[in-house]
């Protein structure tokens, strides 16, 4: 087979060697069914309808995952030649780990209610193609590596380089996701940060203090990301619109829409969806599903698939200045105008929580490590130490045509 390379937008050149049984294993991991399938999975949802150049997809961000750690894992070994042996199961775990993701990322986990992290490692343990392939290596390595996305596990650090607050992923993901956007959040210092990765005496990752400026500017633009894109508004509006959508076919049922028997499944048997179920539901099948439904289903699922279809969305304005109280007062003052306005405010009306988490310091903080002494990432660093604090939004969803009235009522809370 000799060398075969990924041309990544990002990253350039992604070479793999079938002469090393690891990167071997690789390229057999990305040619197997369940990982093309990434292919057909955005990276963003539906963040599309907001950014319209966020295209990509978890197969290339899987990819770019990978590069990173087999980096990453470069550095590493020269500090200690024993992680040499972990070199299999870091690469395919940041290969695999999102290889569990449904229809629309992480919109498709709230509306389908599962979570990738668990079918990743099913698939792992049980999809016989992946099996096979990573078997090849060692007999267990399908169970460490799906351990290791499940839970903590050793070494260490192979585990941080995958989930962490300083993981491949996130790298990744952060640098591909503001490329695809149009933003210019995550021009990251990947050579600094690579080159600042170091091990603490216990065997878990430390940063230089040489790379302190590189990883502060790296927090700063995952929170950048968070608020200005995972976060945005419209993004917010979509999301609660594809719920609207899932949660109204599920209540129409069987005998009042169509869907075919991968569907029906999964909106109205999800206790029976097992691996073959589960890898035929992708982007184009869920999409697929709601043109069907906006031209031959009841008025009101019409309604909501031509919204997310045709680009018709709702406003939403951010109302966590109120108590909870007046936040229910809006939403009910809301639907009041919006029936007026002749619209059924089950379908255009609502309130969404957002949650953006802050630097985590006692759930796998970062540290610095010297030579000598290990810090607290914000204890050296005022900055860090900011970016601690979580922020909560609460966002009221209405239609256009009330706005003005709206905003006239809300003056007066």
């Amino acid at each position: 087979m000799g060398i075969r390379t990924y041309h990544d937008p990002l990253h350039g050149g992604i070479s793999l060697d079938s002469k090393k049984a690891e990167e071997e294993m690789i390229i057999e991991l990305i040619e197997s069914s369940p990982f093309q399938r990434l292919r057909r999975i955005r990276q963003l949802g539906p963040a599309y309808l907001t950014f319209h150049g966020a295209e990509s997809s978890r197969f290339t961000h899987s990819l770019g995952v990978f590069h990173l750690a087999r980096k990453a894992l470069k550095k590493l070994i020269q500090i200690d030649p024993n992680l040499e042996k972990s070199k299999g199961l870091l690469y395919a775990a940041a290969l695999l780990h999102d290889l569990g993701h449904g229809p629309l990322s992480h919109t498709g986990e709230w509306i389908f209610n599962l979570h990738h992290e668990e079918w990743s490692a099913r698939l792992i343990r049980e999809h016989s193609e992946i099996k096979e392939t990573l078997e090849k290596l060692h007999p267990k390595t399908p169970e460490q590596i799906a351990s290791l996305l499940e839970s903590n596990s050793q070494p260490r650090a192979i585990k941080k380089l995958v989930s962490s607050q300083l993981d491949c992923d996130r790298l990744d993901y952060l640098i591909r996701d503001s490329y695809a956007t149009g933003t210019c959040y995550g021009q990251l210092d990947l050579e600094r940060i690579m080159s600042a990765l170091t091990l603490a005496p216990d065997g878990d990752i430390a940063i230089d203090p040489k790379g302190l400026m590189a990883v502060e500017h790296y927090l700063v633009v995952r929170n950048l990301m968070y608020r200005g894109v995972y976060g945005h508004r419209l993004n917010i509006v979509c999301n609660w619109l594809l719920e609207q959508v899932i949660r109204l076919a599920k209540k129409l049922g069987p005998k009042r829409i169509w869907a075919d028997q991968i569907m029906s499944i999964w909106l109205w048997h999800p206790e029976k969806i097992d691996i073959e179920v589960f890898l035929a539901n992708d982007d184009i099948r869920t999409f697929y599903h709601l043109e069907r439904w906006k031209e031959d289903a009841p008025k009101d699922l019409s309604e909501l698939c031509k919204r997310v279809l045709d680009r018709r969305l709702l406003k939403a304005i951010n109302v966590a200045f109120l108590n909870k109280e007046s936040q229910l007062k809006a939403l009910a003052i809301s639907r009041n105008l919006s029936e007026k306005e002749g619209k059924d405010p089950d379908l255009c009306c609502g309130l969404r929580y957002h949650h953006l988490d802050g630097y985590q310091p006692y759930i796998g903080g970062l540290r610095l490590w010297d030579g000598n002494e290990l810090t607290a990432l914000e204890k050296a660093s005022p900055l860090i130490s900011s970016l601690i604090k979580p922020e909560d939004s609460s966002w009221l969803i209405y239609p256009k045509e009330i706005h003005h009235d709206l905003l006239e009522n809300l003056r007066t809370f």
